[in-house]
C-alpha cells in the first residue's frame, strides 16, 4: 500500500511536471533558433556598414551567447528552478570557479581586446608568440594562424596579446639587406656602382629611402659589404625581393669581372723524417 501511494504520488507530479518540462525545451530550443536568425541579421547589417569582420565577429558571437543564455534561465525558469537561489550559490563557489576557468577567462578577454584594438585583420599575414602565418579566423578563445608550411597553429588569444606581434600584412614597405663579399684586388668604387645600378630592376624598388652600400669588413678571403634597399609590399614580397637582388647583383658582378670569392685554405705538407 505503501509502495501504491508513492506511484501514485510519483506519476501525479510527472503528470504535472510534464507540461513544464516541455514548455522549457520549446523556450530553448526557440532560444537557440532566434538567436541564429537575430545573429545572421546582425551579420548581414555589419556588413553592409562595411565594419571590420573582427568587429562583426566579436558582436555577432556576444549576441548570439547572449541569447542563448537568456533562453536557458528562461527555460530553467518555466520547470521552476530557482535561479535567484541559485545565482547566491554561485557566490559561494564563485572562488573554485574562478581558479578553475580563470584561463578560459583570461583567453576570452583577450580575444575581446584584440578584436577591439584591431592589430591584425583577417588575411594578414603576421608573426606572434614564435610562429607566423596568414589570420584564417579569429574566435574568442584563440587566433588561428595558416603557416608558410601548411600547418594550422591555433594560439591562445592570452599569448598573442600578451606577445609582441609583428603585422607584415600592414606595412607599406620594407628593407631588403643583402650581405656579400668581394676579392681584396677589386676596385670597391666600381662595385658600388655596379652594384646599386644592378638592383635598380628590381620590382618595387623605392628611391626614397635611397638604396645604399656600405663596406664594413676585412673577411678571411673578401672585403665584406652590406646593400640595403626598400621596396613596396603592394608589389613585390620579401622573398622574391632578396631573390630578385641576389640574381640582380651575381649577373651584374660577372659581367664587370667583379669577383666573388669563397674561402680558400692552403695546406702545407712536411716532410717526413729522415729515417736513421
Amino acid at each position: 500500500m505503501i509502495f501504491q501511494d508513492i506511484f501514485v504520488q510519483f506519476y501525479h507530479a510527472l503528470i504535472t511536471f510534464l507540461p513544464a518540462l516541455v514548455a522549457a525545451i520549446v523556450v530553448f530550443l526557440f532560444s537557440l533558433y532566434a538567436a541564429a536568425w537575430v545573429t545572421k541579421l546582425l551579420r548581414k547589417s555589419l556588413q553592409a556598414r562595411r565594419v571590420r569582420p573582427e568587429l562583426t565577429i566579436l558582436l555577432t558571437r556576444l549576441l548570439h551567447w547572449g541569447l542563448v543564455i537568456l533562453g536557458a534561465v528562461w527555460a530553467l525558469q518555466t520547470v521552476g528552478f530557482n535561479i535567484t537561489a541559485f545565482v547566491a550559490g554561485l557566490g559561494i563557489t564563485g572562488l573554485v570557479l574562478g581558479f578553475a576557468l580563470q584561463d578560459i577567462s583570461r583567453n576570452f578577454t583577450a580575444g575581446a581586446l584584440l578584436m577591439l584594438q584591431e592589430p591584425f585583420s583577417l588575411g594578414d599575414y603576421i608573426a606572434v608568440a614564435g610562429f607566423e602565418g596568414r589570420v584564417i579566423d579569429i574566435e574568442m578563445r584563440s587566433t588561428e594562424l595558416l603557416g608558410p608550411d601548411g600547418l594550422r597553429v591555433i594560439i591562445p588569444n592570452a599569448d598573442v596579446f600578451t606577445n609582441a606581434i609583428t603585422n607584415y600584412t600592414k606595412i607599406s614597405q620594407r628593407r631588403v639587406s643583402l650581405t656579400l663579399g668581394v676579392a681584396y684586388d677589386s676596385d670597391l668604387q666600381q662595385v658600388t656602382e655596379v652594384a646599386l645600378q644592378a638592383i635598380a630592376d628590381v620590382p618595387g624598388l623605392l628611391n626614397t629611402p635611397e638604396p645604399m652600400l656600405f663596406f664594413h669588413g676585412f673577411g678571411d678571403s673578401a672585403i665584406n659589404f652590406t646593400i640595403r634597399f626598400w621596396f613596396d609590399t603592394s608589389a613585390n614580397n620579401i622573398f622574391a625581393a632578396q631573390d630578385s637582388g641576389v640574381k640582380a647583383i651575381k649577373q651584374a658582378f660577372e659581367g664587370a669581372g667583379i669577383e666573388i670569392p669563397y674561402p680558400i685554405h692552403t695546406i702545407r705538407m712536411a716532410a717526413p723524417p729522415a729515417r736513421a
